[in-house]
């Protein structure tokens, strides 16, 4: 009996074939192991509601788990905020971390199937690097995700999406990332 390895995603087997040879051949590295490369994409959604409505945290959760087809973590408060009547331990957020396959498929979604759909698109800005080579973004809903259902939700809620990156520098990250194919802003 043999079992097959589960094929690779798309934009994994085209970061193989495309993105690593060009990177290597424009910043001239020597060893493959320098060619920056994708280690994870981290979603986050903030819920300072949930102090008073617990259902907003169901609901986050349940949104967050159909775009990335994991199931989050729910974040909770290390410190007392008396003006914010937030105490330690209640949840303030959800986070999910994608790696390997689940990361190349999100990703491929993320910049063929989500991006098209914000309105008034005019790219990705290029100010959002850490100077590290990781890439942080903020959505403004969670509508344009295909799996995301209008009528099943309860609220409109922003995201967080971070790119974590091998690169050392922002020049690189952002080289990789527009050979995967993120439409950034010109000029």
């Amino acid at each position: 009996m043999t079992t097959e390895a589960p094929e690779q995603p798309r934009l994994c087997r085209r970061y193989a074939t495309d993105v690593a040879p060009q990177l290597t051949k424009e910043f001239n590295y020597t060893n493959s192991m320098q060619v920056p490369r994708m280690v994870k994409i981290v979603l986050n959604i903030g819920i300072g509601e949930a102090i008073q409505n617990s259902k907003a945290l169901d609901a986050a959760v349940r949104d967050i788990g159909i775009i990335t087809g994991q199931k989050p973590i729910v974040r909770k408060s290390r410190k007392n905020i008396a003006a914010f009547k937030l105490r330690v331990g209640q949840p303030v957020g959800v986070a999910v971390t994608l790696r390997g396959q689940r990361m190349w498929e999100f990703l491929d979604r993320f910049l063929n199937a989500a991006l098209p759909r914000i309105r008034d698109f005019r790219g990705m800005p290029t100010k959002s690097f850490d100077g590290r080579g990781n890439y942080s973004l903020g959505l403004k809903e969670q509508l344009i995700f295909p799996e995301i259902e209008y009528d099943k939700i309860d609220k409109v809620r922003g995201m967080e999406v971070t790119m974590v990156t091998t690169a050392r520098t922002d020049e690189e990250a952002r080289r990789l990332l527009e050979l995967l194919g993120m439409p950034f802003q010109k000029g």
